[in-house]
């Protein structure tokens, strides 16, 4: 467990695994968890980040009783499906929600394997994207399946272990609610790229019911019909992010044409994976749009 300015170790309260007797399906091939620190995509200073999850949990962040809100928010972090961007998607988005009273849940969610040596590791990390900020929009990705080349499968199948996952949180989460001082029904998701998909997955699973669900750069509906009472979604994006930015301009289509409250921010310059790193853009702003956003929808 990693700690990061603004949340001291009173904030975590407990870590809770979530399938203590063992997961319904698993991820084969998974070697042991390890950390590791690079700069996220977007720049910025080295933050630690997981990979090889296969015991997956929530991390519990309790926010001071007097600005408690009755809130609670699962925070997906991303990574592609091969690891988790623990900081700078997770503990620092965390440390923004509990000083505004919210009770934040972070999601630790099972990952494809990736070589048990570090170098070989970060070997397979260093080819470069296809879809460049040079890439035309008009031939810049549609869907997922447009995105991913070669191990689709692999990552389809990890993609539907990660929605069992934040399912199981969720149910975990309502459950125990009042222990936490939060009410069932006032349950959020916000997840960030991979953790964007997982995001909607679970918002468009039947039964969720969540309050708010917040996909940032990520998240698509698949094909699959938008429900009446989906919830009300807040999503962002950067346009020289060509792997994904037509896929988010996708998803808040589905979502406004079912005539379900959506909102929908792109900024001129970001990149991919900026999450909380501030590199003095405009859009190290979204986090407060986000905020904005919340009290609008009588969630604060």
């Amino acid at each position: 467990m990693t700690e990061s300015e603004g949340v001291g170790p009173r904030a975590i309260e407990e870590v809770i695994e979530l399938w203590p007797e063992g997961p319904p399906r698993t991820i084969p091939d998974v070697g042991p968890e390890a950390v590791f620190r690079v700069r996220p995509a977007a720049g910025g200073k080295e933050t630690n980040m997981l990979r090889n999850v296969s015991v997956p949990s929530v991390t519990v962040f309790r926010p001071d009783p007097v600005k408690a809100n009755g809130i609670g928010v699962i925070i997906a972090p991303g990574g592609g499906w091969r690891f988790l961007a623990w900081e700078h998607e997770g503990v620092d988005v965390a440390a923004w929600l509990i000083e505004r009273g919210y009770t934040a849940f972070l999601l630790k969610y099972r990952v494809m394997g990736t070589p048990v040596d570090p170098a070989a590791f970060m070997e397979t990390r260093q080819a470069p994207s296809v879809w460049g900020p040079d890439t035309p929009a008009a031939k810049a990705p549609r869907m997922l399946s447009d995105l991913v080349r070669g191990d689709s499968g692999a990552r389809q199948y990890a993609r539907e272990i990660a929605a069992d996952d934040g399912l199981r949180a969720l149910e975990l989460v309502r459950v125990r609610a009042a222990q936490w001082g939060i009410r069932p029904d006032r349950i959020g998701m916000i997840g960030f790229s991979a953790g964007a998909f997982l995001a909607v997955d679970v918002a468009m699973a039947d039964g969720a019911n969540l309050a708010f669900v917040a996909p940032i750069y990520g998240g698509e509906t698949s094909g699959r019909p938008v429900a009446p009472d989906a919830p009300p979604l807040f999503t962002t994006i950067a346009e020289d992010d060509r792997m994904l930015f037509k896929v988010v301009e996708g998803l808040y289509a589905d979502w406004s044409n079912a005539d379900r409250a959506a909102e929908l921010h792109i900024f001129a310059r970001g990149g991919h994976g900026f999450g909380m790193v501030r590199r003095g853009l405009p859009v190290d702003r979204w986090i407060e749009l986000f905020g904005d956003w919340l009290v609008d929808q009588g969630l604060a």
